[in-house]
């Protein structure tokens, strides 16, 4: 088993970076973008996936052409009885939600959601208002999103 303390290297960060753009890309296309031969690029993804900096592989989604035209943030506030793994096991069976996030702040958590329209959205939100826990929501709806860097910087901030 390799030690998830070793330090990774540029070549990593790039190959890391290199998939987050194209998770399809062949060991050979990889090389060519790092300077490496297919089969030391295989070895070097291994074991990135094997120390964890690789969790999963997947496809992003149009959420629009599957008729998923709207996106909110929806803030939820807690009861003090709330059990929290329920909660969030709960929020997390609701196939709207995106992501669930604990947050620092009046609210406990704040989930992304996409719905068809805002009736659905409104339906969304009478399921979410009768989890048990929930005390109340506030929801903020995107208009646009200009910006979306579809993963993480691996680069120098």
């Amino acid at each position: 088993m390799i030690s998830t303390n070793e330090a990774i290297d540029e070549l990593d960060l790039r190959l890391l970076e290199a998939l987050q753009r194209n998770a399809r890309s062949t060991f050979v296309e990889l090389g060519a973008i790092v300077g490496l031969k297919a089969p030391a690029v295989h070895d070097r993804v291994k074991r990135l996936e094997q120390r964890g900096y690789i969790r999963n592989y997947s496809a992003q989604l149009d959420a629009e052409r599957l008729g998923l035209n709207l996106t909110a943030f929806v803030s939820c506030y807690t009861s003090p009885d709330c059990a929290y793994e329920e909660f969030t096991r709960r929020l997390g069976e609701m196939p709207e939600v995106c992501e669930v996030h604990s947050v620092a702040g009046e609210e406990t958590f704040l989930c992304k959601v996409v719905t068809r329209s805002t009736q659905h959205l409104d339906e969304l939100l009478a399921r979410l208002k009768a989890t048990p826990g929930m005390a109340r929501t506030r929801t903020t709806i995107v208009l646009t999103t200009p910006f979306d860097r579809g993963g993480v910087s691996v680069g120098e901030s």
